[in-house]
C-alpha cells in the first residue's frame, strides 16, 4: 500500500499553480522560502544552502539570533504546543519548509502530538486557505517504521511507527494530505554532520575514546544521510515539478555498519580502528540485560532504506 496517495485533482490543481507561483517569483526575485525551526542542527546548515541556491530565507525559530546576511531573516516562530495564527509568517513567503518539532525528548504522546502533528495540520490548513504555496514537510523514517526492519524499507510499505514521535510525523503526513494543498513530504533517515544530535552524536563521541572497541562484529547494515545530501533532497523538492505531491524516503545511496562508522571517525581522527569482535550475541544480552535492549536496535539491528524512489526523480546526492 502507497503511504502517499496521489493528489486528488483539487490538490493537483493546487499543485500546478504553486509551482507556476514558484517560477514566476524565480524570474523577477529571490523566492523567499519559510524555514521552520531554523535554529536547530538541520536548520543551521539548510539556511545558509538555501541562501548559496539563490533563495531569501525567513528563518523562524523560538529564539531569534542576528544574521549576518542580507538574503537570511530572522523572524520568531511561536511556542508550537499552543494554537497560534500561522499567516503573518506565511503572508512573507512564497514556499515553505517546515523543520520544527520536536524529536529526541522524553516527552509523552499527547506533547508530540500537539507539537508535529497538531501545529503542522494547522499549518496546512492555512496554506489552505490563501494564495497556493508549496510546502516541504521534513518528516522521519519513524513515521514509516520502527528503529530496525527485516527488508528494504520503501514507500510503498504500509507506515507501521511504534513510538509518540513516529506516530506524530505519520499524523501530520496524513493531515498535510487531507488539506488539499501542494506539498513534498521527506522521511530523513539518522542525519550526520556537524553539530549532530541523537544516535549519532553517541556514535561519534564513542569513536573518540581512546580505548579498543567492542564493536568489530556489528554486520547489520543501517541506512545514514549527511547533512550535504539532506540539503540537496530540500532543494529537490522545491525545485523539481515530480516532488510535487510526492513522500520520498531520504538516505545516502550506500547503507553502512556501525563498525564502519567508527572505523570512518576514528580515521577522521588520525587513528586506528582499533575495533575487537566480540560476538554480536554477547553485547546483544549485555544490552537487554542492562534494559538497553533498543540501543540494541539501533546499532545491531538491519535498517535499510535506499532512496530509490528520490533518485528516479533526478536527485544528485554527493
Amino acid at each position: 500500500m502507497n503511504s502517499g496517495p496521489s493528489p486528488a485533482p483539487d490538490a493537483a490543481g493546487a499543485q500546478s499553480s504553486a509551482v507556476s507561483d514558484l517560477q514566476c517569483s524565480r524570474n523577477g526575485k529571490r523566492t523567499r522560502v519559510l524555514v521552520t525551526g531554523a535554529d536547530g542542527f538541520v536548520g543551521h546548515h539548510l539556511v545558509p544552502y538555501l541562501v548559496a541556491q539563490g533563495y531569501a530565507v525567513i528563518a523562524a525559530s523560538r529564539a531569534v539570533n542576528a544574521v549576518d546576511s542580507p538574503n537570511v531573516t530572522a523572524v520568531r516562530l511561536p511556542d508550537l504546543s499552543r494554537p497560534f495564527d500561522w499567516q503573518p509568517l506565511l503572508d512573507r513567503s512564497d514556499v515553505v519548509v517546515h523543520l520544527a518539532g520536536i524529536a529526541h525528548k522524553n516527552a509523552g504522546d499527547d506533547f508530540y502530538d500537539r507539537v508535529n502533528h497538531h501545529a503542522t495540520s494547522a499549518l496546512a490548513q492555512s496554506l489552505s486557505r490563501g494564495a497556493p504555496k508549496h510546502l516541504v514537510f521534513i518528516s522521519s523514517i519513524a513515521a514509516q517504521s520502527g528503529s530496525c526492519a527485516d527488508h528494504e524499507l520503501t514507500e510503498d510499505d504500509f507506515p507501521t511507527p511504534n513510538n509518540a514521535y513516529g506516530r506524530s510525523k505519520f499524523a501530520a503526513e496524513q493531515a498535510i494530505r487531507a488539506a488539499g494543498i501542494s506539498f513534498t513530504i521527506l522521511r530523513p533517515v539518522v542525519i550526520y554532520g556537524k553539530g549532530e544530535k541523537g544516535n549519532f552524536a553517541t556514535i561519534h563521541r564513542i569513536s573518540r575514546l581512546p580505548i579498543p572497541l567492542p564493536f568489530g562484529a556489528l554486520s547489520a547494515q543501517r541506512s545514514v544521510l549527511s547533512i550535504e545530501n539532506f540539503n540537496s533532497a530540500v532543494a529537490t523538492a522545491l525545485s523539481n515539478p515530480r516532488a510535487r505531491g510526492e513522500t520520498f524516503i531520504v538516505s545516502d545511496p550506500a547503507p553502512v555498519t556501525v563498525a564502519r562508522l567508527i572505523e570512518r571517525h576514528r580515521a577522521s581522527c588520525g587513528r586506528a580502528p582499533w575495533l575487537i569482535s566480540v560476538p554480536q550475541t554477547w553485547i546483544k544480552l549485555s544490552l537487554r540485560a542492562t534494559g538497553k535492549g533498543a540501543i540494541w536496535e539501533r546499532i545491531g539491528e538491519p535498517l535499510v532504506a535506499p532512496p530509490t524512489k528520490l533518485l528516479s526523480i533526478g536527485w544528485k546526492p554527493s
